[in-house]
């Protein structure tokens, strides 16, 4: 078992970036954190479309990697790679690949309490030229009219020389 980290001011003190398995950086969080390391998983809420509904996840901000913080001098490393879920450290030239201290403190700011860091619906412009990304018009590029509902927007597509008004979910939009 690693010991207790000291104060984050310790200068052995580095942050690491850990690869763990497809789609087990919680089982890998869990087991490192039951071996008293510390961790850190930015997580990130998800809008997806399932069967045609909008469905909120909470994912991985960086889908197989988690960061650890490790005392060069004291954490013992040799239990991190046999952690289930856990694949191996990043390295880069045999050594494993120091983050620097600022990018993960700059993640952790940006979390809310819940721990979850919540990146901003793209807000489209009135006139603005907009790209359908999913759905059977999917590629045909419009212009935004405007936000019709809470959940809906308005574009304007030209479809064989004609102009016509189309109601969205602005999930299938992408400026152009």
């Amino acid at each position: 078992m690693a010991e207790q980290p000291p104060a984050a001011g310790s200068d052995e003190r580095r942050w690491y970036l850990v690869y763990t398995k497809p789609r087990q950086e919680e089982v890998a969080e869990r087991n490192l954190l039951r071996q008293q390391y510390h961790i850190y998983l930015p997580r990130v809420m998800q809008v997806r479309r399932r069967r045609g509904r909008r469905v909120s996840r909470v994912e991985p901000l960086f889908p197989r990697y988690l960061f650890i913080d490790l005392d060069t001098r004291n954490d013992n490393w040799a239990p991190i790679r046999s952690t289930y879920g856990v694949s191996n450290l990043v390295r880069f030239a045999g050594q494993p690949a120091v983050v620097p201290r600022e990018l993960v403190t700059g993640l952790q700011r940006r979390d809310d309490t819940q721990g979850i860091q919540r990146v901003p619906v793209e807000e489209f412009t009135p006139g603005g030229r907009v790209r359908i990304v999913e759905g059977p018009l999917m590629g045909y590029e419009g212009i935004y009219e405007a936000k019709s509902s809470r959940d809906r927007v308005t574009i304007l597509l030209d479809i064989v020389g004609r102009r016509s008004r189309l109601s969205l979910d602005p999930v299938r939009l992408e400026r152009a």
